[in-house]
């Protein structure tokens, strides 16, 4: 009786002091654009799924963390992890030593090379062809800024930015763009949905897609150390041939635990 006594009371003393039934685990919000598989996609219930999905929803795990994705449009994802809105960003963002002067990235674990499609009965057969034509891609994407770049070397006739994969897709399907330049493995895995297209070229970048925080996060090497334990026990890999449909190659980001990028 003594016994039970004791312990109620020392139960009835940790619930007042809040040891015993209100720790709560760590909530990290993270942003993703929501049209963008394999990578991430909204579903007609809500609900978030894709590679990237997976990957933040098993970090969490191992941090003991609770993921909280918010829908929001790709540019906006910079905005709000430079403000510290929200902790992460996903949507297959390419590491560049431009954003590294205003943002924090983990190790890269996707090599991702860009490609410039459009629709099957295009007179277009490479880059070469782009002269005076009128090329699209996701606003602030690595396709924009290979736009930017390369202009003038091609001849592009007029740029156009769009704020969802679909609306360009679109665009390209039904020819009122010539073309799009922007993520292959996007476009690819778009395309066993929508026909009429195809990838015209693919074009080598070297990049690699991370998690983007802001600048100097707290967050950042506990995620990383998480993100290379999910390489090594061999987790990532299989996120891939889940998604992608196929193995990875055993020297690819995929499978190699990587530095934390530093701006040049």
């Amino acid at each position: 009786m003594y016994r039970r006594q004791l312990l109620g009371g020392f139960a009835a003393v940790m619930l007042a002091l809040g040891g015993i039934g209100t720790a709560q685990a760590e909530t990290l919000t993270v942003g993703a654009y929501p049209a963008n598989p394999p990578w991430e996609n909204k579903t007609e219930s809500g609900t978030f799924e894709g590679f990237e999905v997976d990957l933040v929803n098993e970090i969490g795990k191992r941090l003991g963390a609770e993921i909280q994705i918010q829908d929001l449009g790709f540019q906006a994802l910079f905005a709000a992890t430079a403000s510290g809105r929200i902790d992460m960003a996903i949507s297959s963002i390419s590491i560049t030593n431009d954003r590294l002067q205003n943002q924090s990235f983990t190790q890269g674990y996707y090599d991702s090379d860009i490609a410039l499609i459009a629709g099957d009965d295009t007179k277009l057969t490479g880059l070469a062809d782009m002269k005076g034509k009128t090329i699209g891609a996701i606003s602030a994407s690595v396709g924009e800024a290979w736009i930017k770049a390369n202009t003038e070397k091609y001849g592009i006739g007029e740029y156009r930015g769009y704020d969802t994969q679909q609306n360009l897709l679109l665009d390209v399907q039904s020819a009122r763009l010539d073309g799009a330049i922007g993520d292959i493995a996007g476009f690819q895995f778009a395309f066993t949905k929508m026909k009429g297209m195809k990838v015209v070229e693919a074009i080598p970048t070297g990049d690699k897609f991370a998690i983007m925080m802001k600048k100097g996060s707290p967050l950042l090497e506990r995620v990383n150390d998480a993100i290379s334990a999910i390489k090594k026990d061999g987790t990532m890999a299989a996120l891939h041939k889940k998604w992608l449909g196929a193995d990875a190659a055993a020297d690819s980001s995929i499978n190699k635990v990587l530095p934390i990028p530093q701006a040049q």
